[in-house]
């Protein structure tokens, strides 16, 4: 196996993929959530897993492959964007070393950041990948996810041209939306919020399904306050960014 990439340095083979079932149209990025790089990569290669990614991005700035981008690596899980249940078939996996919430959710040194953009850039710039379809796995699976965590800078990744982003509204006094709450307003928050590409029915409850993807949503586009409380700010961010995808008015 030779790597896809010309900026991955190494090759260590996981047994863990498929056939594709889709063309690749998006990019998922993840943390390893462990103690170790070596201790994740051991993780992903081994056949017990059922798990790997197509790249392993370590603290110093090094990329591994670890399956080939023709193959359906084992990376998302169940999961679900803008109406595609099969994030593995149709997206290129790549894991960014780093313990996660769990140790304490350290930030992602900046070699490694400067890696990562390099890396999605030459990914996204081959397979034309679209800014918007640059996605967090929280973001395709937020009842089981977190990674990569509010901490992960996508305005680095944004300034650089990859992934979408709008500096989020200000935190300020104003309606706020919590876990109970029923009526037409929240209907329309989840209503937007599935616009955008999540997974979410507009029931008009504000269930455990809502909270978790107001929380996705957050760690994402409004990492300040990660709360699963729809306040004003994060209506007004989701706003901003579904009108930059709508484009100028007619």
């Amino acid at each position: 196996m030779s790597p896809d990439s010309p900026l991955a340095a190494d090759v260590c083979p996981s047994p863990n993929h498929g056939e594709r079932r889709g063309p690749i149209d998006a990019i998922v990025l993840h943390y390893t959530g462990m103690p170790t790089g070596e201790a994740a990569l051991a993780l992903l290669c081994a056949p017990t897993s059922e798990a790997s990614c197509h790249y392993l991005v370590w603290e110093d700035g090094r990329i591994t492959q670890l399956v080939p981008e023709s193959r359906r690596a084992w990376h998302a899980g169940e999961s679900f964007w803008a109406g595609e249940t099969d994030l593995n078939s149709h997206s290129i996996g790549i894991e960014v070393v780093n313990p996660g919430h769990n140790g304490g959710a350290p930030p992602f040194p900046d070699r490694q950041i400067a890696a990562t953009i390099a890396l999605t850039r030459d990914i996204a710039q081959r397979y034309d990948i679209r800014p918007e379809r640059i996605l967090a796995h929280s973001d395709i699976a937020p009842l089981r996810k977190r990674d990569p965590g509010e901490v992960f800078p996508w305005p680095r990744l944004h300034a650089e041209g990859l992934g979408h982003w709008r500096a989020p509204a200000p935190i300020r006094p104003g309606p706020v939306y919590e876990q109970g709450a029923m009526g037409p307003p929240v209907a329309a928050l989840q209503a937007l919020l599935a616009a955008y590409g999540y997974e979410i029915e507009p029931t008009g409850l504000y269930d455990d399904r809502t909270r978790a993807t107001v929380i996705a949503f957050q760690r994402h586009f409004r990492p300040e306050k990660v709360d699963g409380l729809a306040d004003v700010s994060t209506v007004e961010t989701l706003h901003a960014l579904l009108d930059d995808l709508r484009g100028p008015a007619a």
